[in-house]
C-alpha cells in the first residue's frame, strides 16, 4: 500500500468516526442510521447517473476515431497496460486545456478532454494528462470519493437536524438554559461540518497525487504529465472555462477555477498546488534515475 493510499484509508475512517460522534450526539444510532441512508441514496444516483448529467453540462461530445484515430492508439495502449477496458472517450468545446474522467466503473470509464487541451498540448503531454484520467479510473477514485460524499451527506444532515431541533425547542427549554443550547448547537455544526468538509478536499487532493504517480508509472516516465502540468498552470488561470462550477471542479485534472495558491485557497481546494505535483514528480523522476545508475 502507497503512502498516498494509506493516507485515504486513514482520512475516510475520521470521516466515519466523525460521522458516528455526531450522530451519537444528536439523534443515537437511530439517527446516524437514517442519515446515512438518505445521502447513500443521494449519492448512489450520483455515482450511477451523474456521468451523464457532467458530459450534458459540459456539451461533451464523443470524439470521432477518425478524425483523432492517434489519440485512440494511445488510449488503447495505455488501458491495456493499466488492465482496463477500453474507455469512451469525449471532447469539451472549451477552449481552457483540461481534462477529466467519470463513469460509475473501470468498465464504464470515460474520459473527456477540451479542445484547447489537444490544440496546447505535445502528443507527449497528453499522454501523460491521458494516464493521469485513465489511474483514476484504475483507483477506482469515483467510487472513494462517492463514499466520502455520502459520509459528509450524512454529516451535514444530522447537523442540520440539530439546528431544527433546537431551534424548535419550547421557549420555557430555552430560558432554562439561557440559550446555552442553540449556542452549543450553532458551533458543534460549525465545527463539524467544517472539519467533514475539509476531510473530503484533501482525500480529493490525496487521490490527485496517487493519480499522478499511476500515470508516471504507466508511460514509464513522468516527463510528459511534468511539461503537462506547468501548461496547465499558466492557462487554466489566463482561459477561463464558461462552463465550469465549484460542484464538478475536483473532476479535472487542473482547477479550472484556479486563483491564488495562499494558503487558505490552498486547505479549501480540490486539488493539491500544480507546483508541489511537479515537485513530487521530479523526486520520482531522480529516484528512477538513481536506481538505473545503480
Amino acid at each position: 500500500m502507497t503512502w498516498s493510499s494509506l493516507r485515504t484509508f486513514i482520512l475516510l475512517a475520521t470521516l466515519t468516526l466523525l460521522l458516528v460522534v455526531v450522530g451519537k450526539a444528536v439523534g443515537g444510532a437511530a439517527g446516524m442510521t437514517i442519515a446515512l441512508i438518505i445521502a447513500a441514496f443521494m449519492n448512489l444516483g450520483a455515482y450511477l447517473f451523474g456521468h451523464k448529467l457532467i458530459l450534458w453540462q459540459y456539451r461533451a461530445q464523443p470524439l470521432p476515431e477518425r478524425e483523432y484515430g492517434w489519440l485512440y492508439e494511445m488510449t488503447r495502449r495505455l488501458a491495456q497496460r493499466a488492465g482496463l477496458p477500453m474507455p469512451k472517450l469525449y471532447l469539451i468545446p472549451e477552449m481552457q486545456p483540461n481534462a477529466f474522467a467519470t463513469g460509475p466503473s473501470p468498465a464504464q470509464g470515460i474520459v473527456a478532454f477540451t479542445a484547447g487541451l489537444l490544440q496546447t498540448m505535445t502528443p507527449q503531454e497528453v499522454e501523460g494528462v491521458l494516464a493521469h484520467e485513465l489511474a483514476h479510473i484504475k483507483n477506482r477514485d469515483m467510487l472513494t470519493m462517492t463514499v466520502a460524499a455520502t459520509i459528509v451527506g450524512a454529516i451535514t444532515w444530522l447537523v442540520d437536524m440539530l439546528r431544527w431541533s433546537v431551534f424548535f425547542r419550547s421557549a420555557r427549554d430555552r430560558e432554562e438554559d439561557n440559550g446555552l443550547g442553540l449556542i452549543v448547537a450553532i458551533v458543534v455544526g460549525i465545527v463539524a461540518s467544517l472539519a467533514a468538509t475539509l476531510i473530503q478536499l484533501a482525500i480529493s487532493r490525496t487521490r490527485e497525487y496517487e493519480a499522478d504517480r499511476t500515470a508516471a508509472e504507466l508511460v514509464g516516465s513522468p516527463d510528459g504529465l511534468i511539461s503537462a502540468l506547468s501548461k496547465l498552470d499558466s492557462y487554466t488561470r489566463a482561459v477561463p472555462m464558461e462552463q465550469a462550477t465549484t460542484a464538478t471542479a475536483h473532476l479535472f485534472i487542473a482547477n479550472p477555477l484556479a486563483g491564488a495558491g495562499d494558503f487558505l485557497l490552498e486547505l479549501f481546494s480540490t486539488h493539491p498546488p500544480i507546483p508541489k505535483r511537479i515537485a513530487r514528480l521530479s523526486q520520482l523522476r531522480q529516484k528512477r534515475a538513481s536506481y538505473r545508475l545503480a
